[in-house]
């Protein structure tokens, strides 16, 4: 494969941005070589600035559910964009992707648009606080929700700790502020509520852990947090700025038909472009501003050009058997994998929910939990992945990332796929 332009554009990207890029995992540091710097997309197709074409199962982590530069997304964008690109005010569009979310998504009833995910998440836990007048919260550990200082937090040794700040820069008081706890440990979180009664403002937690690895939840204890945080009269904060609208419409509140209090959305409401939103019951989004006291604003909330692309893609979403045609497509690319794969299952793992997906080398039947990671595990990733990409198949640079199927993706092209995984299999497991 050729890389000589794109490792020229590193050698000056250096120069510009820490380490090369402009988010870390970019930098291809957990799979070794020169990150690829994508010139254009099309369909389930990109093309590198050295001309080499892949099969892409990032689609930009995750928001591109219809493929790189969908027609009607893109005739979005120009129309809409010819009128003007942002205002700092009111447009109708942002109406109109409202109505169209909330009349499918009986899990909200008023939101708020931001312009990231990190952001979404951000305002939603000063929701929380806000509304419950505590100040404490509880997060698990695996789970990312974005880079705002009180969720930059790993666990410690404990059963139950305030843990330690995984960034430098954040605070140990934000740090005293924030729970951690393991994921599927209903013990920990009852320890948890008895440690810190009446402290906790929110639970929050990826009801579709999809951040570091996918770390499928059992039902059961889903709904344990639910009747948990009711109880103890705690906010249950679902993080799906990954599952929603991704495993369905009304993402993992409505595929696994668990109320939570509040939602955070991001990625596919954009239609590639930079959103984020949360939303609640109307008498919790009542508390913030202007109508309330919790303060939250952004001028390129509710941005014109990517309400409009928004509206074209979740249009999409609706089609009938649009979210089972998607899944049937994984499933298909999985069970092919097997098929060409000489390689035993019992080493190999590839889990999924929806239209995600994700390879991990183990023997486990199910991964819960990070502690259940084999890090040791990622050496054959980092092979895979470099012999996945000199065979045109591209995958976000981590063994810790899942990767996405998009409509655009073809029987064809998961054939291709497959046979491709067969040989860098081959290669990885030696």
């Amino acid at each position: 494969m050729k890389r000589e332009k794109s490792e020229a554009l590193f050698e000056k990207a250096k120069k510009y941005f820490p380490g090369g890029v402009n988010s870390p995992v970019r930098a291809f540091r957990s799979v070794g070589g020169t990150p690829l710097f994508i010139q254009k997309g099309k369909g389930a197709h990109i093309w590198d600035a050295d001309g080499n074409e892949f099969i892409d199962y990032c689609g930009s982590w995750g928001p591109l559910i219809l493929g790189h530069a969908n027609d009607k997304v893109v005739n979005a964008i120009k129309t809409t964009v010819e009128n003007g690109s942002s205002f700092g005010a009111p447009t109708a569009l942002e109406n109109e992707l409202a109505e169209l979310i909330l009349d499918n998504n009986k899990y909200i009833q008023k939101i708020r648009f931001v312009s990231s995910g990190t952001e979404a998440v951000m305002s939603a836990i000063r929701l929380a606080r806000g509304f419950t007048k505590r100040n404490k919260i509880l997060k698990f550990e695996g789970c990312y929700h974005g880079h705002s200082d009180s969720l930059l937090v790993k666990a410690g040794s404990g059963l139950v700790t305030f843990g330690n700040t995984s960034s430098a820069g954040v605070p140990e008081s934000f740090v005293n502020e924030t729970i951690v706890v393991a994921l599927d440990n209903e013990a920990a979180v009852k320890q948890a509520f008895a440690d810190f009664k009446d402290q906790i403002a929110c639970v929050i937690i990826e009801p579709i852990p999809a951040n570091n690895g996918l770390l499928l939840q059992r039902k059961e204890f889903l709904q344990f947090l639910r009747l948990i945080c009711t109880e103890n009269k705690t906010l249950l904060l679902f993080d799906e700025v990954i599952s929603g609208f991704r495993v369905r419409f009304d993402g993992a509140a409505g595929y696994y038909g668990i109320q939570p209090d509040i939602i955070t959305y991001g990625k596919i409401i954009g239609g590639g472009l930079p959103v984020g939103m949360y939303g609640a019951s109307v008498e919790i989004m009542s508390h913030i501003s202007p109508e309330g006291n919790v303060y939250q604003a952004g001028t390129l909330s509710g941005n014109p050009v990517a309400m409009a692309a928004g509206i074209a893609q979740l249009t999409e979403c609706l089609k009938p058997d649009f979210y089972k045609k998607l899944e049937e497509h994984t499933q298909f690319l999985i069970k092919e994998i097997f098929k060409n794969a000489n390689t035993p299952n019992s080493n190999l793992k590839i889990y999924s929910v929806g239209s995600i997906f994700w390879i991990a080398f183990t023997d486990k039947e199910h991964i819960r939990s990070a502690e259940e990671i084999d890090a040791d595990s990622m050496k054959y990733f980092r092979i895979l992945h470099k012999e996945l990409l000199e065979r045109g198949i591209y995958l976000g640079p981590s063994g810790y990332e899942v990767g996405f199927v998009c409509e655009a993706h073809t029987k064809e092209d998961l054939i291709a796929t497959a046979k491709a995984f067969a040989e860098a299999l081959e290669i990885a497991m030696r």
